[in-house]
């Protein structure tokens, strides 16, 4: 066992333990999820189990890594520059940040950081139903300089997430119309049918509309919205409820196009 250490990663919201050599190089991994131990050399099973022993809880597999799946295959075959899995929650608003900050002293909070600040809310609560068998994609760029904010796929289907933020604001819903607080009213949700409709012509898959309202004081809705779903960032648990609408290859396949700068960019 001289020499092997243990190195946490995480890889596509999941954790991996990594056997590690002096040199760096793999011989081992773990997946907690999945609870196996997937072997790059067998000879070494017992060094690694050694190493891995403090780490690992309950009945685990261990053997060689399982065949790929030809989602996961189209996902290996991608550039790193046309992979929009490892974006961040707002992106393309940390891009814009960091080349241009703004004055460092104005009369009022920079409107991007509000964005900024609510669409990282909105991603961290998206984040955390990857272990339930959804996926969820940032800040995926469209042409003409649009974006959709968040893409979750997962077996209740896949949902297309615009977020306003609206800390202690009140919010008056009356389709098309949406008003936050005191400013004038928006026609967001137009919006917010439109990118799942352009997202469900690029994935050949119905895609829902969702708005996610970011910490309102009060939520007033009119009327139901046309075919748009009004969450705020506490209900979004609700997402993962529902199911029965892809089988687990589905999703993956999916996930693996809406990966893909290309199927963006041919919209």
């Amino acid at each position: 066992m001289d020499g092997l250490r243990v190195v946490p990663t995480w890889r596509h919201g999941r954790e991996r333990l990594y056997v590690c050599l002096p040199d760096g190089g793999n011989v081992a991994w773990y997946d907690r999820e999945a609870a196996r131990v997937n072997l790059l050399s067998d000879d070494r099973r017992d060094e690694v189990l050694q190493a891995l022993a403090p780490f690992l809880t309950g009945q685990v597999a261990v053997g060689p890594p399982p065949v790929p799946t030809p989602a996961e295959l189209a996902r290996l075959t991608l550039h790193p520059d046309d992979d929009l899995a490892p974006n961040r929650p707002g992106e393309a608003l940390l891009v814009a940040l960091e080349r241009d900050p703004g004055p460092a002293h104005r009369l009022r909070p920079d409107p991007r950081r509000r964005a900024l600040a609510a669409e990282q809310t909105t991603g961290e609560a998206l984040d955390r139903l990857d272990g339930a068998g959804w996926h969820t994609l940032h800040s995926l760029p469209l042409p003409g300089g649009d974006r959709l904010h968040h893409l979750l796929i997962g077996p209740g289907g896949l949902f297309a997430l615009h977020v306003l933020p609206a800390r202690r604001q009140r919010v008056r819903i009356a389709d098309p119309l949406v008003t936050p607080g005191r400013r004038a009213p928006l026609p967001l949700l137009r919006r917010v049918r439109a990118d799942a409709d352009r997202a469900s012509y690029a994935l050949t898959a119905q895609v829902r509309p969702v708005l996610v309202l970011v910490e309102p004081a009060h939520v007033s809705v009119t009327a139901p919205p046309r075919s748009v779903r009004v969450l705020t960032d506490r209900e979004l648990p609700e997402l993962a409820r529902t199911g029965g609408e892809l089988k687990p290859a589905d999703v993956e396949a999916l996930h693996a196009l809406a990966r893909d700068r290309a199927t963006w960019a041919r919209l």
